[in-house]
């Protein structure tokens, strides 16, 4: 299959390209490197087409979607705290990009457009677990900016019959991640301070909860979308593992992997931080086919090695 990845160089982009080449897809990245790092993509690099450009630039996006039979669509501005220091930005690349590209793909032979969107759109809804019928309630300008690529998205379908999917990801981690930006994960955070001897922070009490999700699962949910049935066309789906784990468990399960006793700093809580995160994946189970094959311990524990690796490397 001709699959085009935007932000192919971002940490789950290139995760994603890495999996088509290996099933032997033909593969597009667009990434303007904004965030993404084309070295991610070293050792598929010849196999692979790549196109730096802006995702809302009409004259970059047509030629290469009208090659391809799926967009698979990771190209964003990330992270909660960015958006609050230039929401327009965000918005203008996150809703605009997508809508430049689902324009570009209803006027050519695309069969599968799938959307990277966020758990974030579910804001501080009250249900403990959520699921896609609830109403989202965005906190931030990242959220809407998300909610309106669904949006664009599901339109689409209705209106030009475009095979659209929304993934909703739950706390991302793996491999890859940048642990060097000011908007890093905590994941990535949390593991480079150990193996560095910092104090890891905390913002808040520690006991907000997530439902952190391996990016090889991600993978998966992309993957899947691929062969899906016509009733999935034009739905949202929640992609994580069902289970929520709080930032203090974490840490304490980071600790023991590396085999040390950490105690983290507090700072104050940020604004538009959820409190509570755990998805029902039922629906993506039951339709796609999805099933999150790496669970929570055992993806921190290839994490870890991988930033333990970096770190070993970094002091030789």
């Amino acid at each position: 299959m001709k699959v085009l990845v935007t932000g192919g160089a971002g940490f789950i982009g290139s995760h994603i390209v890495r999996a088509l080449v290996d099933n032997g897809d033909r593969v597009w990245v667009i990434d303007d490197y904004s965030t993404g790092n084309p070295d991610n993509l070293e050792t598929v690099r010849s196999r692979i087409k790549m196109v730096e450009g802006d995702l809302r630039d009409p004259e970059v996006v047509g030629p290469v979607v009208s090659e391809v039979e799926a967009v698979l669509h990771q190209g964003a501005l990330p992270s909660v705290p960015r958006s609050f220091s230039d929401p327009v930005g965000t918005t203008s690349v996150n809703a605009g990009g997508t809508l430049n590209l689902l324009e570009a793909a209803r006027g050519s032979d695309v069969k599968t457009f799938v959307i990277a969107s966020s758990s974030s759109i579910y804001g501080d809804v009250k249900a403990l677990i959520k699921s896609e019928d609830l109403p989202p309630e965005p906190l931030s300008p990242y959220a809407v900016s998300k909610l309106a690529g669904e949006y664009y998205c599901r339109l689409y379908h209705k209106l030009y019959h475009l095979p659209t999917f929304a993934l909703r990801y739950f706390n991302v981690f793996g491999p890859g991640q940048d642990p060097n930006s000011q908007y890093s994960a905590v994941i990535p955070l949390f593991s480079t301070a150990i193996l560095d001897g910092r104090t890891p922070v905390i913002y808040g009490d520690g006991r907000q909860s997530r439902d952190f999700t391996y990016v090889d699962n991600v993978v998966q949910a992309n993957l899947k979308c691929l062969s899906a049935p016509t009733k999935a066309f034009g739905e949202v789906f929640n992609i994580a593992c069902g289970e929520k784990t709080d930032l203090l468990t974490t840490l304490k399960i980071l600790g023991d992997i590396a085999g040390e006793e950490v105690s983290p700093a507090f700072e104050p809580a940020r604004p538009g931080d959820v409190r509570h995160s755990l998805a029902n994946i039922s629906k993506a189970r039951d339709i796609l086919g999805y099933n999150p094959e790496v669970l929570y311990p055992e993806g921190l524990r290839r994490t870890f090695q991988y930033f333990k690796e970096k770190h070993e490397m970094k002091i030789e």
